[in-house]
């Protein structure tokens, strides 16, 4: 079984920048790709930005040069730093791993970006 621990979201005037974090734990054997996912209401759950076991990173167009991600392999957890935060930005955000064994979601934490 795998636990996911989302932290990190609140809420934030425009402009403002947010650190979420996500730790995993239990029978995690190898993790292949952590990343983040986000859903406003009304739409679709969609891609933020993943990264590799080995540094690559990937990000939604909208999210470029403002969010970056990271992750701490030893500690198997993943990072996303969110600057310049804009009010399109407020969605439910979701942790993902992808393992040799499956994926695995976190339960979400909730972003809010006052205008």
């Amino acid at each position: 079984q795998v636990r996911l621990v989302e932290s990190g979201g609140g809420l934030v005037q425009a402009g403002g920048s947010l650190r979420l974090s996500c730790a995993a734990s239990g029978s995690i054997f190898s993790i292949n790709v952590m990343g983040w996912y986000r859903q406003a209401p009304g739409k679709e759950r969609e891609l933020v930005a993943v990264i590799t076991r080995g540094g690559s990173t990937n990000y939604a167009d909208s999210v470029k040069g403002r969010f970056t991600i990271s992750r701490d392999n030893a500690k198997n957890t993943v990072y996303l730093q969110m600057d310049s935060l804009k009010p399109e930005d407020t969605a439910v955000y979701y942790c993902r791993l992808v393992t040799s064994a499956g994926i695995y979601w976190g339960r979400g934490t909730q972003v809010t970006v006052a205008s």
